[in-house]
């Protein structure tokens, strides 16, 4: 999309896929993307001056610093490599998702993003769509049925600005 980012290990985001792609995927890496020097920025806060604990004092000079916005965007980039009839490809995605409009209420990209996962989840465990029991990984919701979903569909609006599929 012709904007620099940078791209750094965080906890998170993977959550069982590990576990069930076992023995299937040789790799599997999850990253944060940010604008270059918010890594620098946070290491600097967080483990430099030690701010991780005196996290009261942290949220204070970030509530005094750092303006609220809902005007933040949401990249995903995918990629997979493997072999396909005998040759090996590699096929990408990437989308930008922006905060909308939510029944009247004007939700972030975050806030969006984030409740679309768990609320489409919840919705299709209401319906029966999912099992009733146990942990249920992010990874068992089918990409069809979490598209579709009322709340799923945040990610599959015209909005979301495809930015890149190699087939």
């Amino acid at each position: 999309d012709g904007v620099e980012y940078e791209a750094f290990n965080t906890s998170g985001g993977l959550g069982t896929l590990t576990e069930t792609l076992a023995g299937q995927a040789r790799q599997v890496d999850y990253q944060s993307i940010r604008y270059p020097g918010h890594c620098a920025i946070l290491k600097l806060l967080l483990n430099d001056l030690r701010l991780r604990e005196r996290r009261d004092l942290l949220k204070d000079i970030l509530e005094m610093a750092v303006p609220t916005t809902d005007q933040d965007v949401i990249v995903i980039f995918a990629t997979a490599a493997g072999t396909r009839g005998g040759r090996l490809v590699q096929d990408s995605y990437s989308a930008r998702i922006m905060g909308k409009e939510v029944a009247g209420h004007r939700l972030s990209a975050i806030q969006l993003t984030t409740a679309a996962g768990i609320c489409t989840a919840l919705d299709l465990v209401a319906q029966g769509r999912l099992p009733q029991r146990g942990f249920v990984g992010q990874e068992a919701v089918r990409l069809g049925d979490f598209l579709a979903n009322r709340f799923g569909m945040a990610y599959a609006e015209k909005r979301v600005m495809a930015l890149q599929s190699c087939p």
